[in-house]
């Protein structure tokens, strides 16, 4: 079994996927996380991703949680959300992603970040102003030490690679953000680029400038895939396109204005005609945060979502 390919996606369609609920969503509706995988797997989604919870609720630790989830299902692709292999020795990065790979039989994707925060890098011993610099070098090794290289040059202070049992092919590596250095790495660095609550005129912008730099480094053109947030269906418990805007805008310090696109709101027909935007941005695949509703009956609307975009 291998991640859902860009070759199973029909020019002008997307593949659609979960992210899964929050603690705070799984505690108040009774819903762990393997059966929330589960649920969006038997709903037929193409992809569901485990991304941290946010600063200051209790967080599981990515890589137990996507085991979890690898584990739970058969076929759907698995998206760890915001992987960060700075954050270890390369040869202990490079031991986790290789066992993930091997519980996710090959339906593995890593969402690659430097975010997080101050504290998340203090912690693990790596200065803040080297995240970046840091994460660039474990790009350029990981796939060596996955491979089973057992002397490549390695960053001090680390030991030796270890055996790593299975040696397996490095997952897809998708970028995440929205800055321009963002879509340097990914266009040097990476299978895709994945950039989040963007609206699709910014994620063509994007988009180009990935296939300028790519071409530059003469790599292929990586992926795109948008994450963005929304309520679907047409109950008047769920938060509009407006008032979802709003608290983007105050959560970012932007303008509701630059926010007004990114919310996916309305019936599933309204909501397959606003996903469709991000096609001629680029975008292959998109991933939704549900912001209000039951998150189960989310799905199955978001399921039927991806039927008219097929």
């Amino acid at each position: 079994m291998t991640f859902f390919p860009d070759a199973a996606i029909p020019p002008g369609r997307l593949a659609v996927g979960v992210v899964l609920p929050s603690p705070a969503v799984r505690r108040e509706q009774k819903l762990p996380l393997a059966e929330a995988a589960r649920h969006a797997e038997r709903a037929g989604l193409d992809l569901v991703a485990h991304r941290d919870a946010p600063a200051g609720e209790p967080s599981l630790d990515p890589a137990v949680a996507v085991a979890a989830v690898a584990a739970a299902t058969d076929h759907i692709t698995v998206v760890s959300g915001a992987y960060a292999p700075a954050l270890l020795p390369p040869p202990r990065a490079a031991e986790q992603i290789a066992s993930l790979q091997y519980v996710a039989d090959g339906r593995l994707v890593l969402g690659v970040g430097t975010g997080g925060g101050r504290a998340r890098w203090a912690a693990a011993g790596v200065p803040y102003e080297e995240r970046g610099r840091r994460t660039d070098a474990a790009l350029r090794l990981l796939p060596r030490l996955l491979a089973g290289d057992r002397e490549p040059p390695l960053p001090e202070p680390t030991n030796h690679a270890p055996e790593l049992i299975p040696t397996t092919p490095m997952p897809p590596i998708w970028i995440n953000g929205n800055t321009r250095t963002a879509i340097r790495r990914a266009a040097r660095l990476g299978d895709g680029w994945y950039p989040t609550l963007t609206p699709p005129a910014e994620v063509a912008a994007g988009t180009v400038h990935l296939a300028e730099l790519a071409a530059a480094f003469t790599r292929p053109t990586p992926t795109v895939t948008v994450g963005t947030l929304g309520a679907l269906g047409t109950s008047p418990d769920l938060p509009t396109r407006t008032e979802l805007a709003a608290a983007l805008a105050t959560t970012h310090g932007t303008t509701p204005e630059r926010c007004a696109e990114v919310p996916v709101t309305g019936s599933t027909r309204e909501a397959a005609e606003h996903l469709h935007n991000y096609c001629g941005a680029g975008v292959s695949r998109v991933l939704m945060t549900f912001a209000g509703g039951d998150w189960r009956h989310q799905v199955e609307l978001l399921a039927e979502v991806r039927e008219l975009l097929r």
